[in-house]
């Protein structure tokens, strides 16, 4: 058996609130490419496709078995940078294709460790470019098995069908013979297709994209955007979980009557609400960067392998928590503010009365 292709990792990495791409754009030559992925059907004439910068890094050389991978960035407006290494495959076995799952370089080193350096070096070039710059965590990272030679099978849909237990055992990196009937079935409700010599099939950890004709790089690019997308949405639930923490602490703290300091916490929890907001609709509306109908098949079952609606559950939970917190510091900001004006009333009445009993 001959299985020839590519691995293609994905880590995506979120790095700032947003990143200002047009000022880089303008900046840096090397970002001047916009990437550009092929239609294969006829879409709307005037649909409005975002398309990130995107430009091959060159600054290190990454090898793995001694063969050196293609290293690409890409550079999202929604504050994420996504570091794409490629490496090409010939594959004899099921097993051999399988070890590409935990790859290391030539040096011994993880590759996420290596995404994580590049990215780190995109990011010190765009400098001010980033807006509200965070701490670079550990990446999403993804594993795509893209397949261009069966051997020699030219039907991809038959070739998938009839090897359904190998491919769930690639997937989730198992030897075949472990894998139930249940997972089985749970990969062959996950796959897509548009012609007979290609095929998408997609778990929540890697995917194996088949295309005999082409470079599935519009496939890849609709995974790359799902798992930029859990990323952005996994980090933006726990800074909101953090502050809604941190707004139950605070109101907690200055409990009682003469508590002070209400104005500068519904301040904080007013532009924590707006930019919590902007940012999750920024998030969830990535679906825009889909515009082909076969691609947006693919975005939507990497949607429902990553549980991006589950997330993004979370994310309006903590929204609504934090409307919750606001509403209620308001609402007892005003009542503290009427209560001070009353007793400023009562106390002038006092005053009054008592000076009127002096002049008697």
């Amino acid at each position: 058996m001959n299985l020839s292709g590519e691995i293609v990792y994905l880590f995506a990495f979120d790095v700032a609130y947003e990143i200002a791409t047009k000022q880089v754009e303008g900046r840096f030559h090397r970002f001047s490419g916009q990437f550009e992925h092929r239609r294969r059907k006829v879409v709307p004439s005037d649909l409005a496709l975002y398309r990130p910068l995107s430009f091959p890094f060159t600054g290190e050389t990454v090898t793995v078995d001694g063969a050196p991978l293609r290293v690409e960035v890409r550079v999202y407006d929604a504050g994420a940078i996504t570091i794409v290494l490629r490496h090409v495959v010939n594959a004899n076995s099921w097993t051999e294709l399988r070890r590409y799952h935990r790859t290391v370089t030539t040096n011994n080193e993880p590759l996420d460790r290596v995404a994580l350096r590049i990215c780190e070096r995109v990011r010190t070039e765009l400098g001010d470019a980033l807006v509200g710059a965070v701490p670079t965590q550990g990446p999403e990272t993804y594993t795509v098995f893209c397949l261009k030679d069966l051997d020699g099978n030219p039907d991809a849909e038959a070739w998938v069908s009839s090897h359904s237990r190998e491919i769930s055992g690639l997937l989730s990196d198992l030897d075949s013979s472990a894998v139930c009937e249940a997972k089985v079935l749970e990969i062959q409700q996950h796959q897509c297709g548009l012609e007979r010599s290609d095929r998408v099939v997609i778990d929540w950890d890697a995917a194996l994209v088949v295309d005999l004709t082409d470079e599935p790089n519009e496939v890849l690019y609709a995974l790359e955007v799902a798992n930029l997308q859990l990323q952005e949405l996994k980090a933006l639930d726990t800074i909101l979980n953090q502050h809604v923490e941190q707004a139950y602490e605070q109101v907690s703290r200055r409990s009682g009557l003469f508590a002070l300091g209400w104005g500068a916490i519904i301040r904080d929890l007013r532009r924590l609400r707006m930019d919590s907001a902007k940012l999750a609709d920024e998030v969830t509306n990535i679906t825009k960067f889909i515009g082909d109908w076969y691609l947006a098949r693919v975005y939507l079952l990497a949607k429902e392998r990553f549980h991006l609606d589950g997330w993004r559950a979370s994310v309006d939970q903590r929204l609504s928590q934090l409307d919750r917190i606001y509403g209620a510091l308001q609402t007892e900001s005003n009542d503290r503010r009427m209560l001070w004006l009353e007793m400023m009333i009562v106390v002038l009445i006092l005053v009054e009365l008592l000076l009127g009993f002096v002049r008697r």
